[in-house]
């Protein structure tokens, strides 16, 4: 199993400017930007008009690292301290599934671990502590 521990970045709007920065300032490869307006909807619960042009989810490499992004989706609270969260990434949806539910004790799931467009297996959850953890998987399904 291949786990590792990744910085990830909300952004209140202004992702896409850090992105660039970032870019610079550590000479950076930016390995991809997916914007809300690029992710699937369905008709009960589609993305508001000033949502689709935000990032979704953005990813950079710094050397050997990576480090992830998003802007807050419009309406959900940009608060201070919860500008970083820590993304745990695996190579196999069923090796995180078993750490998303431990994180579940006495935390609140934000996101269920779900299939998306970018992640067989992706989720968000708050821990007992605070913490808010993505649990993401790579690569596709078949």
């Amino acid at each position: 199993m291949i786990m590792q521990c990744f910085p990830y970045l909300q952004l209140n709007g202004n992702t896409r400017e850090a992105i660039g920065f970032y870019e610079k300032v550590f000479h950076a490869e930016n390995l991809g930007v997916i914007t809300f307006g690029e992710m699937p909807t369905t008709p009960d619960s589609p993305y508001p008009e000033d949502a689709k042009d935000l990032v979704a989810h953005a990813t950079i490499k710094v050397g050997e690292s990576l480090i992830m992004f998003s802007d807050t989706f419009p309406g959900q609270p940009d608060q201070k301290g919860n500008l970083v969260t820590i993304c745990i990434t695996f190579d196999d949806a069923d090796k995180a599934r078993p750490i998303f539910d431990a994180l579940q004790d006495g935390g609140q799931v934000q996101m269920p671990l779900l299939e998306t467009s970018f992640s067989p297996a992706y989720g968000v959850i708050k821990d007992k502590f605070g913490v808010t953890f993505q649990i993401y998987t790579e690569g596709h399904q078949g």
